[in-house]
């Protein structure tokens, strides 16, 4: 219970700071702003270490195949990143380029993926008559 309170802490200071800092020098609030975000994302990045070796070790026991749960983690982190860098981009009011991290990310994310498609749809014919 400690973690969640270290993040709301550093999510509620770093909101005061840059409410103060938007009347006096808005263009350090932006600043704070990410200090706090990757302050919050550092310690989520702890807890999952965690959580990736429990997978690792289900995976082992089920005999999934790891070069696909290695894959599984990679979206997943890179989705956690892309919503991270959209919200950085989306509080500095860069909407635009939040949008195209956003595509970017995407396209990487279903490149990434398609082994496992490919896994998927030679798992189903196989199956199929």
């Amino acid at each position: 219970m400690t973690e969640i309170t270290k993040i709301i802490g550093i999510g509620l200071l770093g909101l005061i700071i840059v409410v103060i800092l938007k009347q006096h020098k808005p263009e350090y609030a932006i600043y704070v702003s990410m200090a706090a975000g990757v302050l919050i994302l550092f310690l989520s990045i702890e807890k999952l270490t965690g959580i990736i070796n429990l997978l690792n070790s289900i995976a082992t026991r089920t005999y999934i195949n790891q070069h696909f749960l290695g894959i599984l983690l990679k979206i997943t982190g890179i989705a956690f990143v892309t919503e991270f860098a959209v919200s950085i981009c989306t509080d500095a009011g860069e909407k635009a380029i939040a949008n195209k991290i956003e595509i970017g990310s995407k396209v990487i994310i279903i490149t990434m993926s398609i082994p496992i498609i490919t896994s998927l749809l030679e798992l189903v014919i196989e199956i199929l008559p």
